[in-house]
């Protein structure tokens, strides 16, 4: 009985051991047709670097601090920025810099702040299309942050947003 054990249990392993290997070829097997890159991976993104700060932008936030009297202890701003860059409602000097590339001013320093931003419209109608926002503080400006808007691809795009700046 023994040795029938022994050799159904070798019989067993070179089954084994010969299903893993004819498995494990398959399973290393490249499929004939590929999908086209851009189907598979999204469109590269471009740089996540600020325009520089133009003369005419250090002249506005310089303006914009002198103008502000007083610092308030915990404040909340609030804009609407319209995707050409003009301002819908709230507070704040918008500059549109490029493709999808806004910043916006503030009468205070709000580089200790809170920013929250999202893709919205003006209006009071429809749904706005769908896109990324990033915000992030101006760099060589403490009144303004910096506002990227894109595609849901990453593509640099002009869209309206949102904006809500907390200061504490």
């Amino acid at each position: 009985m023994s040795t029938s054990f022994r050799r159904k249990a070798a019989a067993v392993t070179f089954a084994v051991l010969g299903l893993t290997l004819a498995g494990g070829g398959i399973a290393v097997a490249q499929p004939t047709a590929k999908a086209p890159v851009e189907a598979v991976q999204p469109a590269a993104r471009s740089t996540n670097s600020q325009p520089p700060v133009t003369a005419e932008s250090t002249r506005k936030a310089k303006a914009a601090l002198s103008a502000k009297a007083s610092t308030l202890v915990a404040s909340t701003t609030t804009v609407v920025v319209n995707s050409n860059g003009t301002k819908a409602r709230g507070t704040g000097t918008v500059i549109k810099y490029g493709t999808g590339q806004y910043e916006v001013q503030f009468g205070q320093v709000v580089t200790a702040g809170v920013f929250v931003a999202s893709v919205g419209r003006a209006d009071s109608c429809c749904i706005p299309p769908s896109g990324e926002v990033s915000v992030a503080p101006r760099l060589s400006t403490p009144n303004a942050v910096f506002v990227q808007t894109r595609n849901s691809a990453g593509t640099p795009t002009d869209l309206g947003f949102h904006l809500v700046v907390h200061l504490s």
